[in-house]
């Protein structure tokens, strides 16, 4: 992972500096950013201070790291009108799952934090216009009313499965009201106001499907800033005997598949899985490939 390097954030003359040497990452009002190089292997096209067409004010400049000595920002701004040398414009979704380690984890920060910036305009309680420090990291009111940071919403991911190995084993999936036929992912939502991860893993389980599980065991987290939240994502044994009742509201539909039904094994298509870019990725395959 990069190194964020705070400890600059406040040092307005360190910041000035490294906006000299720096390498800037473009991003549009869409959250693309330019990628050049084949599909299975692309890069982020990175500028130098200088390549910028505009004088760049201190308010504007997103510090995400300093790496090996080299200081790397992003600027929220309109991408190039002519597009070259194979360059073209991507969003994370498309292309992180692709990127280098370092160059996926700085465009997810420098989304969410160019997200912040698009959406927080005024100050939440006192409606103030916000001015931007700390290299993008503060928003504080014109008047001084208040300091706005950014904000992260936790959500929980959850592959609920019966235990049971191979072939035979279930697992409980869902698909959304506007997916495509046939796509189908892990039972998940947001944590409310007051209430411990785990436990919203219980209640979105039971909200969405109807199922009630056992033994919840975390595994890992991620960033998802699509636009701003840290996805939690969780095992949970059930038994898979239990009906299944859609919560129609949000999904089309949810049921259990067998171990051999992910791998194509079964009766009819295997479902389509979300993927690598996202933890639910990880949580299916690993449970389908029995890595758990």
């Amino acid at each position: 992972m990069p190194d964020r390097a705070a400890h600059h954030r406040l040092d307005a003359a360190w910041l000035d500096a490294a906006w000299k040497r720096a390498r800037v990452l473009l991003l549009d009002e869409r959250g693309r950013a330019l990628v050049e190089g084949p599909a299975e292997s692309p890069r982020l096209v990175w500028f130098a201070a200088e390549d910028l067409a505009a004088e760049v004010s201190d308010d504007e400049r997103l510090f995400l790291a300093e790496e090996d000595g080299v200081p790397y920002f992003a600027l929220l701004t309109a991408l190039p009108e002519v597009v070259t040398d194979g360059r073209r414009p991507a969003h994370l979704r498309e292309v992180g799952a692709q990127l280098a380690p370092l160059e996926s984890a700085l465009f997810s920060e420098a989304l969410g934090l160019a997200n912040w910036h698009r959406d927080y305009r005024y100050g939440p309680r006192t409606g103030t216009r916000l001015g931007w420090r700390a290299g993008g990291w503060e928003a504080e009111a014109v008047d001084g009313s208040e300091v706005v940071y950014p904000r992260t919403n936790p959500a929980i991911i959850v592959l609920v499965h019966d235990g049971v190995p191979g072939d035979a084993g279930r697992c409980l999936l869902t698909r959304g009201l506007s997916w495509p036929e046939g796509r189908y992912s892990c039972v998940a939502g947001f944590v409310e106001p007051g209430e411990a991860a785990e436990a919203a893993v219980f209640r979105e389980v039971a909200e969405e499907t109807g199922v009630r599980i056992r033994e919840v065991r975390y595994l890992a987290s991620q960033a998802w800033p699509l636009p701003a939240s840290l996805m939690l994502g969780f095992y949970a044994l059930a038994d898979s005997d239990q009906p299944v009742v859609v919560e129609e509201v949000e999904l089309a539909d949810a049921r259990w598949f067998t171990r051999g039904e992910l791998h194509g094994r079964g009766p009819g298509p295997a479902p389509v899985v979300p993927p690598p870019l996202s933890i639910a990725h990880e949580l299916l395959t690993a449970w389908r490939d029995e890595r758990l």
